[in-house]
C-alpha cells in the first residue's frame, strides 16, 4: 500500500463499490491468517462476489493486517495469499479488483509499522483511497465486515454497511449502533440484499 497521501473527492464519480473485509467475511477467521493452507473461504462467497462482479460492482478488499506490524509475518506473506485468493476465485469465474492492506498497529506494532494511521479500520482511508483510484461513488456503495470497525469504516466514508454474523459477527452485533447497520448471516446474503437494491 503507497504512503498516505490527502484524498480529493471533488470530481463526480458514478461506479459503484462493494468493499469487503477478508478474514471473517470472505475466509474463516483464523487469527493473524497468513498461510495458504490455512486459508477457507465460507460456503458461498466465491459465488457471491462473482454475482456482484457481473452486477458492475468493483469489488475491493479493504483489510487490517496488525500481523504484520507485529511482525508474525510480512507484506510480501499477505500479497502471496492475496495472489492465492484471486486464483481461486478465477476458478468461480470471479474476481476482486483490489486489495487494500492496513500493515500498521499504533500500540503493538515494531519499526515504521506502530503509528496511528488513516488507514486502519474503523477510520475510512482505505476506502477513501480506493474511491480516488478507481472513480467510487461512496454514497452509492457498501461496505460488509464480521466486526464493529468495518461498520464504523463503511459509515465514516458514507457507505451502507452491513455486519455479517461469520467470524466475529455473531459477538459484535451487540455493539452496533441502532438503526445504521443492517445484519445478515454471511457474504451471500449481504450479496443478495446489495443486488436487490441495486
Amino acid at each position: 500500500m503507497r504512503a498516505p497521501h490527502k484524498f480529493s473527492l471533488s470530481e463526480k464519480t458514478e461506479r459503484r463499490a462493494v468493499f469487503l473485509d477478508r478474514d471473517g467475511t470472505i475466509n474463516f477467521e483464523k487469527d493473524y491468517l497468513y498461510r495458504i493452507e490455512d486459508f477457507e473461504f465460507v460456503e458461498g462467497a466465491p459465488e457471491a462476489i462473482r454475482q456482484l462482479n457481473e452486477a458492475g460492482f468493483a469489488v475491493i478488499v479493504v483489510t487490517n493486517q496488525s500481523g504484520v506490524a507485529r511482525g508474525y509475518y510480512s507484506m510480501e506473506d499477505v500479497d502471496c495469499l492475496h495472489r492465492y485468493i484471486q486464483k481461486k476465485l478465477a476458478e468461480a469465474g470471479a474476481a476482486i479488483d483490489a486489495f487494500y492492506v492496513c500493515p500498521h498497529h499504533p500500540v503493538f506494532g515494531v519499526g515504521e509499522y506502530r503509528r496511528d494511521c488513516d488507514c486502519r479500520k474503523g477510520k475510512p482511508g482505505m476506502l477513501l483511497r480506493a474511491a480516488v483510484d478507481f472513480g467510487l461513488d461512496l454514497e452509492k456503495s457498501y461496505m460488509v465486515g464480521d466486526k464493529l470497525v468495518d461498520v464504523e469504516a463503511g459509515l465514516a466514508a458514507g457507505c451502507t454497511s452491513f455486519l455479517v454474523n461469520t467470524g466475529y459477527g455473531a459477538q459484535e452485533a451487540a455493539c452496533l449502533p441502532p438503526g445504521k447497520t443492517r445484519v445478515v448471516k454471511d457474504i451471500v446474503e449481504a450479496a443478495g440484499a446489495i443486488l436487490k437494491i441495486g
